[in-house]
């Protein structure tokens, strides 16, 4: 039972990456093939080169999470790295996220032309938001230790009700007869 955590990633950083290598696969198939057969008087040297610009981030992403994630198996079989967590938080939950709209540019724009391509700007906007509400929640989260006052009163500087009881009680308790 020794490292069943690691063996339980490696399997399933080897599932998640060859059903990402057979969906792109298929995806990229598709394009090539429907541009090909279906819209041949429409594919241009300039629907390649869009399609190989605006495919390269997933392309980029693809071997990265490969690189990361794949496991190392050691001649003998046994597990040397299970492969980082390709489910985690963070950069590589925004990089799914670039990957899976690539994906839907990929399909929108063979369906319906290189125009579809402009539904790629929604990622560096989306990058933007991304990053000005992490910096905004970071600002708004060390705002405390920027020298408020050490009492707790509210917006307008007047204590709450609930600090007017606990005072009042404070001194009902320490008065002497």
């Amino acid at each position: 039972m020794a490292q069943k955590a690691a063996k339980q990633q490696a399997a399933r950083n080897t599932s998640v990456l060859n059903r990402t290598h057979l969906i792109s696969l298929a995806i990229n198939a598709f394009f090539i093939l429907l541009r090909l057969v279906l819209f041949r008087a429409s594919s241009t040297r300039a629907t390649y080169l869009l399609y190989g610009i605006l495919s390269l981030p997933a392309v980029v992403i693809e071997f990265w999470f490969e690189r990361i994630g794949r496991p190392v198996i050691a001649p003998n079989g046994e597990l040397k790295k299970s492969g980082d967590d390709l489910e985690a938080k963070g950069l590589t939950d925004y990089m799914w996220d670039v990957l899976y709209w690539t994906w839907g540019c990929t399909i929108t724009a063979a369906v319906f032309g290189n125009k579809a391509w402009y539904g790629w700007i929604v990622v560096p906007l989306y990058s933007i938001w991304l990053a000005w509400s992490t910096f905004g929640g970071m600002r708004e989260g060390m705002a405390g230790m920027a020298g408020k006052s050490s009492n707790a009163e509210g917006a307008n500087g007047t204590p709450s009700n609930r600090q007017k009881k606990m005072a009042k009680r404070s001194e009902q308790r320490y008065q002497y007869q």
